[in-house]
């Protein structure tokens, strides 16, 4: 089985290490023109091909992968549909959903839209995906191939991917910003930044392994918060700041953005 991948950045190689870990007998090329340093090191790092110019290896490719720049796919998807023969065409960029790759490659390209998180470097993402309307079950088999080699996944509609782009996407930049906040707090009382970090990620850690447990986060929530206690204080503070409320903005905001990606 022969893969394109067009790009070289964290999401390329993230996808790239997972599939060589996975499945040996993949023949990957990797295509990037604008930056010849990363698409080398990769093609070293993984032993796979690659090349400057992407059109040179559609012919031979039976799946293409695009990990490029969301504003840079009408002008791809130009390029590309004079070359294309019926490969399943991928894209993990933002807003580039299965209506508008339908709507710019040939009658009967067979497309998905795949939206994982940065968790992928470590395949521990967890995926959303919708097929397009030529999609086969040979090609679910090879789309879940793809999918599990970089963790977890659910496929959903294409409303529902634009939906929760936020949730499985961005949100773990909210996290992290957290995450930074309660660093620099810690900080402030003493502690060296090392520690800090090493107490805010056991932290999440430990309560993340509680989440998989399956335990409620309301459940979670209930148990640390002992009414008239510390963390009731705490608790609400954030209340006061309309913290869920900020999280619900901020959920709205990445997801109209994404969808003018695009455009």
């Amino acid at each position: 089985m022969n893969i394109l991948m067009i790009g070289a950045g964290r999401m390329a190689e993230a996808i790239i290490s997972g599939l060589m870990k996975q499945n040996n007998n993949l023949r990957l090329t990797v295509a990037n023109q604008t930056d010849d340093v990363k698409r080398l090191e990769l093609a070293k790092k993984y032993n796979i091909n690659e090349t400057s110019d992407w059109r040179t290896a559609v012919e031979q490719s039976d799946i293409i992968i695009s990990a490029a720049p969301p504003s840079a796919h009408e002008g791809l998807f130009q390029e590309l549909s004079p070359l294309i023969n019926k490969q399943l065409v991928i894209t993990v960029a933002a807003g580039i959903d299965t209506t508008f790759m339908q709507g710019h490659l040939p009658e009967g390209t067979p497309v998905c839209w795949i939206m994982p998180n940065t968790a992928a470097q470590l395949q521990a993402s967890i995926s959303t995906f919708v097929c397009g309307h030529y999609v086969t079950n040979e090609h679910r088999q090879i789309i879940e191939m793809i999918l599990a080699a970089i963790g977890d996944y659910e496929e959903l509609t294409e409303e529902q991917v634009h939906d929760l782009t936020a949730v499985t996407g961005s949100a773990p930049a909210f996290l992290y910003l957290f995450c930074e906040a309660l660093e620099k707090a810690a900080v402030s009382y003493g502690i060296s930044q090392e520690q800090a970090r090493k107490l805010v990620t056991k932290m999440v850690a430990g309560s993340a392994q509680m989440l998989e447990a399956g335990y409620p986060p309301s459940d979670l929530r209930e148990q640390v918060t002992t009414p008239g206690g510390s963390t009731a204080a705490g608790v609400s503070v954030l209340n006061e700041g309309n913290f869920t409320e900020l999280i619900g903005a901020a959920v709205k905001a990445t997801n109209e953005h994404a969808r003018g990606r695009k455009n």
